[in-house]
């Protein structure tokens, strides 16, 4: 996540999709924020906000609240909170950041970042992860690369899920040949994901969400009918 994607048409599919699910449980947030970059125009699909008949009445109070946020200039994950956008009861958003230069030192600093996440989030029996790009291999992760913060291994998807439900954000690609293989893959190494849900507006993103409960599933296939064509649920 990065604040210049705040408000943007896939903050609408996220924060309406949390809202749903969230309904009858303590929230957490795992905000795996990256400093914003300016290299490229991501975080530019706001325009669904001005098609008021087309979006507002699927998810209202988000509708209305990401309004605000991106007519008042203020897009960052405070924003999201303050106006409530997302009924959230704990979030962990301290910044992908440091100075530190040697490797091992980033990596001890990305490791204790991990710890202090899962302390903010340990009263939460429903948790978020929202990783910029979205999943990798352990195998893949550099926790002293910078640039490789802006994924989220599969071990601490895996932790954030334990004894509770998680939804995990993630970007498509053309990672397996295809999102329907890309996302069956990563279903099957979660390996406690429940469904994922699909989101295709502009671009193809995917919320895996692990341990589910009835509740949880038929909120998420309610929240799919409202948002049309665009969403779908996806099981194993």
């Amino acid at each position: 996540m990065q604040n210049r994607y705040v408000g943007d048409i896939g903050d609408f599919a996220k924060y309406s999709l949390l809202n749903a699910l969230s309904a009858h449980n303590k929230l957490g947030v795992a905000w795996y924020l990256y400093p914003d970059e300016e290299h490229n125009d991501d975080g530019r699909h706001t325009a669904y906000l001005d098609d008021i008949d087309t979006w507002r009445h699927r998810a209202p109070s988000v509708f209305d609240g990401l309004r605000e946020v991106v007519n008042g200039g203020f897009r960052n994950v405070e924003s999201v909170v303050k106006n409530r956008v997302l009924t959230v009861d704990a979030i962990a958003c301290e910044i992908l950041s440091t100075k530190l230069k040697s490797v091992s030192e980033r990596a001890h600093w990305r490791a204790q970042w991990f710890e202090r996440v899962k302390r903010r989030l340990s009263g939460c029996d429903l948790v978020f992860a929202d990783p910029d790009n979205g999943l990798c291999l352990d195998s893949r992760f550099g926790f002293g690369i910078r640039k490789d913060w802006k994924r989220l291994p599969l071990s601490e998807a895996q932790v954030l899920a334990e004894g509770r439900t998680a939804i995990v954000y993630h970007h498509n690609s053309r990672f397996k040949g295809g999102h329907a293989k890309e996302n069956m893959y990563w279903m099957e190494k979660l390996g406690c994901c429940s469904f994922a849900v699909r989101f295709r507006a502009y671009s193809a993103r995917t919320f895996f969400v692990l341990n589910a409960t009835n509740s949880h599933t038929d909120a998420a296939i309610n929240w799919a009918d409202r948002m049309g064509e665009k969403a779908e649920i996806v099981f194993e």
